[in-house]
């Protein structure tokens, strides 16, 4: 595969485009649905690519990783810049798996707009409806894309319905398809009445040309009905949804419903889009080269410009440079590379940024265009844009960069003067941009190098992949001195491993995979706790009294009584939140964090002298003593499973099933295939994909999501408390 580059000077030329023609985008969907082929379809159309890559040959653009084109995934998420018709279109091509659905996340957090690539044989599906949440919380707006339309199951109407109630959104279905299964040949356009065709003559033949004509009388009658009837339903609902294109439809075209202007169709469902009433629906087949130009087309059309969006606390910052690190990357050759999206300002090379978050200012270097695995070096870079900062050593997700400490003082004015207030997180807080939520892991196990003199190269190909990854984390047994890794799954610690023996040369062993589990308590109980303890000359006293009690949800809390809220100093109240909050992190059962806990600091007497890291210590004494006096309870991960499997192998698949613990809650039927629902203990999900490979004969398909925490029953509690001590 060979990136378009040779012209630097033209690269060079439009790194700074009009805002109002940049495009961020993002590429969502379901594992297998098509995301990687409809993202080298993009690039070959727009020029940036002169052969068109395939997933199953490992020759993608965005796929660059070793494991993701052997495995024929994708891992993480890789952004290309290209442009399409005067307009400058940042895409990122996300994964679809489960276990790396941080990857999803914090390319969201940054994005104007995304295309949801839905199989139209299968419609909405389980890891479809999680991505589109993420984006429905980060407020992006969507268009569709139903690809795979050339497939015998394909129906259109099935998956707009899917559409419809799985995601609960208002599907503007914009296209029809032209014939089905193997003789989907193109769209109708409803907006403007055009027929797209593309005559394919071989299988070689790349799509890139395709013909268009007005609809006519000589088509296929049914055809023209369907279109006919697509094109009044598309024009009352969006006369339904915006009171624009309504008054003028009553205004003027009242009784002629095919006089409407495509253009102003066009702006109408513009609007929907952006306001996210609405989502536009298109058609074709990515693999077959057939629906992806109009579909750029769409992206231009529909989703927002930079400047459409609104973004919290930006406008403090005025023309200053205002910046989100939302990845990092690391390169042999030039250190770590950091993704940024430049909400205000512009961004230079060779120049000193501010990190708020770290309250440092570090120097970059340089400054870099991505163009996947390869990139082009650029002086400056505007506001909507994003681009790799070369030099920022420090700098992890989530970061705030700003051009200096004056700046973002005189943001911070600007905002105190808007009477906006922020979390009391430190001097900079209100203008601190919103981070990346990162989810916890669900599967740890222990790691180890295979001789002590390669302790210190696991442990900087630890540092390195936590800065990459940060629903990664390694900690210490304080018992055992191992090293633990936790992951979001079987694949995503199974891929960490494959990166530490590829990337750093450095062959691990791996422990065996262990469920993460929650604690909580029972029943409510109180206790008192006295520290008396001399170090050096200074005599330390505190005596503490608390209770704690169960709450619902998986939150802890801390309070104090109202006496105590008036006489105690602020220095420690926060030692005691830290005691409190570090006995969180250790239930009394099985040392899991402990969730589902509320606690009340009832007294607490201190001698004069008495230090604040002994006030934590005699909370924290005084908490483990009331958390096993109120009976504690493991919690385990509950998880959310869909199977896709033939009719004929259910049975098969449902007595597998019972005897992992699990519980259906919906069988569907999608086409000649069931769909199963059901929720199952994580703990009983080790190695499931070799053994649903088995009973189907490889012919079902799977994808699992955490669900939620669930108390064990006393008789598995005992049998996993036994099986830790070592008695089973």
């Amino acid at each position: 595969m060979f990136l378009v580059t040779d012209d630097i000077k033209s690269v060079r030329a439009v790194v700074n485009p009009d805002i109002s023609k940049i495009r961020n985008i993002g590429i969502m969907a379901h594992i297998d649905a098509g995301k990687t082929t409809t993202t080298e379809r993009i690039l070959y159309y727009s020029g940036y690519t002169r052969a068109l890559g395939d997933v199953d040959d490992g020759d993608t653009v965005t796929d660059f990783m070793a494991q993701e084109r052997e495995r024929g995934i994708t891992i993480q998420s890789a952004a290309v810049t290209f442009d399409w018709k005067s307009h400058r279109i940042n895409l990122i091509d996300t994964p679809g798996h489960v276990d790396f659905t941080l990857e999803v996340e914090r390319a969201l957090r940054v994005l104007d707009g995304a295309v949801a690539v839905v199989d139209a044989s299968a419609g909405v599906e389980a890891q479809t409806l999680t991505v589109w949440r993420q984006a429905e919380k980060h407020h992006v707006p969507r268009v569709c894309f139903l690809n795979k339309m050339d497939k015998p199951t394909a129906d259109l109407n099935f998956s707009i319905e899917s559409i419809r109630q799985k995601l609960k959104a208002s599907p503007v279905v914009l296209q029809i398809p032209v014939g089905s299964s193997k003789n989907f040949t193109g769209v109708v356009d409803l907006l403007t009445n055009q027929k797209l065709i593309w005559k394919l003559r071989s299988a070689d033949d790349d799509g890139r040309v395709f013909e268009s004509k007005a609809l006519s009388q000589s088509d296929d009658p049914e055809l023209l009905q369907a279109a006919g009837e697509a094109r009044t339903a598309l024009i009352e609902q969006v006369a339904d949804l915006d009171d624009e294109f309504a008054e003028l439809l009553l205004t003027s075209y009242s009784d002629n419903f095919d006089a409407v202007p495509s253009i102003k169709l066009q702006a109408a469902v513009r609007r929907l889009t952006l306001a996210r009433k609405g989502v536009p629906v298109l058609c074709g087949s990515s693999l077959r080269n057939k629906g992806v130009q109009p579909l750029l087309d769409a992206i231009t059309a529909y989703l927002p410009a930079p400047n459409e969006r609104h973004h919290d606390l930006v406008r403090w910052y005025k023309d200053d440079l205002c910046a989100l690190a939302f990845k990092v990357l690391h390169d042999k050759h030039r250190g770590p590379l950091v993704f940024l999206r430049i909400y205000s300002g512009t961004l230079k090379a060779q120049t000193a940024v501010h990190n708020l978050n770290r309250s440092n200012t570090e120097r970059m270097s340089r400054l870099l265009v991505p163009f996947a695995d390869q990139h082009v070096e650029i002086p400056s870079i505007s506001a909507g844009n994003i681009a790799l900062a070369v030099g920022l050593k420090q700098t992890v997700t989530g970061d705030t960069i700003v051009s200096s400490k004056a700046s973002a003082a005189a943001a911070a004015r600007r905002a105190q003067d808007e009477n906006q207030t922020g979390k009391s997180c430190g001097e900079h807080a209100n203008i601190i941009l919103s981070g990346v939520e990162v989810p916890d892991p669900v599967f740890f196990c222990t790691i180890e190098p295979p001789t002590m003199s390669k302790q210190a190269d696991l442990e900087t190909a630890l540092d390195c992949l936590q800065r990459e990854d940060p629903s990664l984390k390694v900690k210490v047994d304080p018992d055992s001195g191992q090293t633990i890794l936790c992951g979001m799954g079987e694949l995503h610690i199974e891929i960490i491993h494959d990166r530490i023996r590829r990337e750093y040369g450095v062959e691990t062993y791996l422990g065996p995979l262990q469920v993460a589990y929650r604690e909580t308590i029972l029943h409510e109980a109180s206790t008192k706790e006295t520290l008396d303890r001399t170090v050096g000359e200074r005599r330390h006293i505190v005596t503490v009294e608390l209770t704690v009690r169960p709450t619902d949800g998986s939150s802890c809390d801390s309070a104090f009584t109202e006496e105590l809220q008036t006489q105690l100093s602020a220095e420690i109240k926060e030692a005691v939140q830290n005691g409190v909050h570090s006995s969180y992190l250790q239930g009394p059962l099985l040392g899991y964090p402990v969730q589902g806990v509320s606690t009340l600091i009832q007294s607490l007497t201190t001698e004069t002298g008495t230090s604040p890291a002994m006030v934590s210590a005699c909370v924290s004494r005084c908490m483990s003593k009331a958390l096993k006096l109120a009976g504690a309870q493991v919690l385990e991960p509950v998880m959310s499973l869909e199977v896709t499997v033939d009719e004929g192998l259910l049975s098969f698949v449902l007595g597998d099933l019972a005897q992992r613990r699990g519980m259906v809650r919906e069988i569907q039927s999608r086409h000649d295939s069931k769909v199963l629902l059901a929720t199952v203990p994580l703990a009983e999900m080790m190695g499931y994909s070799t053994t649903l490979r088995t009973l189907t004969s490889g012919n079902a398909t799977f994808s699992l999501e955490l669900d939620t925490y669930e108390a064990m029953n006393p008789q598995d509690q005992n049998s996993l408390l036994k099986k830790m001590s070592g008695l089973l």
